[in-house]
């Protein structure tokens, strides 16, 4: 098993990058976000990598932190979802908004997420619940977003990505005392005050 890697950045592509170890270059899919921390050719760089092997194909995957390695290898474990939608969601949205929908149960959030329909989305949902509220993100964290749940949908129906919606729900005051719609306002004002 090849479980991180140390080199320089060979090249870069839309989807992975090259990275040459000891003279020998791994081509290793990431997502965006790790993408974009990479730097130039010339640079070195450490990735966290999971090596998927199947009958025809041994492709590397890798990440700039463990964690995205750890999400990205549960995420794999659901039957029906591969490692390029796997990478897709972590393109889409940082490891904590991916544990907080599942936790909370929101698979609105979720398919958000191109290629992540709503029978996927659900079936992330109810094979990962547990495991996401397990040790993904604390429980203050999962409080909060169980009682901001609608306002988290309300806003992603309203056209805002799932990051943005995550952004203007953390930026609410912690009253429990307000209404849903006293909360929608509020993350409307988020995005009005930017």
């Amino acid at each position: 098993m090849i479980a991180s890697l140390y080199g320089k950045l060979e090249s870069l592509g839309s989807d992975g990058a090259t990275i040459d170890v000891g003279g020998i270059g791994f081509q290793v899919y990431m997502p965006t976000s790790t993408l974009s921390t990479l730097g130039s050719a010339g640079d070195e760089v450490k990735l966290y990598t999971h090596l998927h092997l199947r009958e025809d194909n041994a492709t590397l995957y890798g990440f700039a932190t463990a964690e995205e390695r750890g999400l990205f290898q549960t995420l794999i474990a659901v039957s029906g979802l591969g490692p390029k939608l796997a990478l897709a969601m972590l393109s889409a949205m940082r490891v904590d908004q991916i544990a907080m929908a599942i936790a909370t149960g929101s698979s609105e959030i979720l398919t958000t997420v191109p290629g992540v329909g709503k029978k996927m989305a659900n079936r992330l949902v109810l094979e990962l619940k547990d495991k996401m509220g397990a040790g993904w993100i604390t429980t203050p964290a999962t409080e909060l977003a169980q009682e901001n749940t609608e306002v988290l949908a309300a806003l992603t129906s309203l056209g805002y990505s799932a990051s943005e919606a995550t952004r203007a729900v953390a930026s609410l005051p912690p009253s429990q005392e307000l209404s849903l719609e006293e909360k929608i306002k509020l993350a409307l004002q988020y995005f009005g005050g930017k």
